[in-house]
């Protein structure tokens, strides 16, 4: 199920309990994106406009999953995947992860970032 508030089939906010299926699973067919954030966090809400904008400039060959670790259960993935700051970017591919950044980047540098990694802008 897609959430269309997000931007479709690309851009979904995931918990713990769906993280498995939309993350690891969906990262066999195509990289996923995991941004780790907080709503206090105010580096959080500068890169997630630059995200979901990159995202949806790539037309689905990459997808964003934002996992929002004060809710629920998530902070276990936080833990799970070492992550010690917020934001956190990490990559899957293949159901497992290929690298990562922490802070808030520019686009130019999430763009190198996917590029280094095999993911080309359409075009």
């Amino acid at each position: 199920m897609s959430d269309s508030r997000l931007g479709g089939d690309w851009i979904h906010d995931v918990d713990l309990h769906e993280f498995d299926r939309r993350v690891l699973g969906a990262s066999h067919t195509v990289p996923v994106l995991v941004d780790f954030w907080a709503a206090w966090c105010a580096p959080c809400l500068v890169i997630d406009p630059v995200l979901r904008s990159l995202v949806a400039d790539y037309g689905g060959r990459v997808r964003l999953a934002r996992v929002e670790v004060d809710e629920g259960e998530n902070m276990k993935l936080a833990g799970r995947y070492q992550v010690r700051g917020f934001p956190t970017v990490i990559l899957f591919r293949d159901g497992r992860v290929v690298d990562r950044f922490s802070s808030a980047r520019p686009r130019p540098f999430i763009e190198g970032f996917l590029e280094r990694h095999g993911v080309r802008r359409p075009g």
